[in-house]
């Protein structure tokens, strides 16, 4: 067990960064854990995405951010924080996944296992989790679901030349996937359960995406729910009754959620229908004491009203909190 730190964060995304560096700031001994590599969601993303955002809102620490064009790509973004992690000389252990907290005598005692293998623990005061929900898709619950053709994220769409492509899902993951695909040679079916695209697609996918289908050279099968994937078709229930499709490979977009058995296991009180973490809006510190929240974990399953835009900014709230409560004299060793 190491020297007791003042706070570790869970997560080394862009929120997870921006509390690290807070904690610099405030004069507290900082690591950084993740269980991927740095930025890990944004690094799952689509190779040739462009932000809905623009620059200026991704820039934490408050080093500016450039890209070429008005929204920057994921590669932009990449880049970008791996240079603010380096300006800040952050300290984060990539690749290192958190297996337990428990507290003892007051402290928190993280246990963690390395890429390779080994074991290792952490002595800190207080646990900043900055997790996301992007690790966590959404499962179809369906037979065939685990078949080593169906995935739940998607790059880029060169290995898909010449073969049948069924894309799950309607919004801008499926859409973008779609299009993709579609360009990159495949032959696309767009499934969706809703009756139409979702009006919440980027405004200049949107369009492009519905003249593609009107136009035939993307199939689309709305109001419908894949019910079965076999290794060579997929079975779709769909108003006009069920059909089946010859099919290479499934891409099930339909989104993703937070870890709520993890929080569940430290004690942090979980909303039955939202999936929001209990915590005091004013510190974001949980239920638990001396555990916060960072994030889209907020959010629970209202993701959309948690972004890289705005969750940037809890590091500062967070790290204040610690810092005041750390120095108080009832916080003392």
């Amino acid at each position: 067990m190491e020297t007791r730190l003042d706070v570790i964060v869970v997560g080394a995304g862009p929120t997870g960064l921006a509390c690290a560096i807070a904690a610099k700031r405030a004069g507290l001994t900082c690591l950084v854990l993740e269980k991927g590599c740095l930025v890990n969601s944004l690094a799952n993303f689509p190779r040739d995405m462009v932000f809905f955002t623009t620059s200026e809102l991704l820039e934490i620490g408050g080093i500016p951010m450039t890209s070429l064009g008005y929204k920057p790509t994921r590669g932009e973004a990449l880049k970008y924080y791996r240079a603010v992690a380096q300006a800040f000389q952050l300290r984060v252990n990539l690749y290192e996944k958190v297996e337990s907290i428990t507290r003892v005598d007051g402290d928190f005692h993280v246990r963690t296992q390395r890429r390779t293998r080994q074991s290792c623990g952490y002595r800190t005061r207080t646990i900043v989790l900055a997790t996301g929900y992007y690790d966590q898709a959404n499962r179809l619950g369906i037979p065939g679901e685990d078949l080593d053709k169906v995935f739940h994220y998607y790059t880029e769409g060169h290995r898909y030349y010449n073969m049948d492509v069924a894309v799950i899902g309607g919004k801008n993951s499926a859409a973008e996937s779609a299009l993709d695909l579609f360009r990159s040679g495949a032959r696309v079916t767009l499934i969706h359960r809703g009756p139409e695209i979702s009006a919440a697609v980027k405004y200049w996918i949107k369009p492009d995406i519905e003249n593609r289908i009107k136009a035939g050279q993307i199939a689309a099968y709305f109001n419908a729910q894949v019910i079965e994937i076999q290794p060579t078709t997929v079975g779709l229930a769909t108003p006009e009754g069920v059909r089946r499709l010859a099919n290479d490979f499934v891409f099930a977009m339909i989104g993703y959620h937070p870890d709520t058995q993890f929080f569940e296991s430290l004690g942090i009180e979980i909303q039955p229908l939202t999936k929001q973490p209990t915590h005091n809006p004013k510190t974001l510190e949980s239920n638990v004491a001396g555990i916060y929240l960072a994030g889209v974990v907020l959010a629970g399953m209202k993701s959309n009203e948690i972004f890289i835009e705005n969750g940037r900014f809890h590091g500062t709230v967070v790290m204040e909190t610690i810092a005041q409560a750390l120095s108080a004299p009832s916080a003392s060793p």
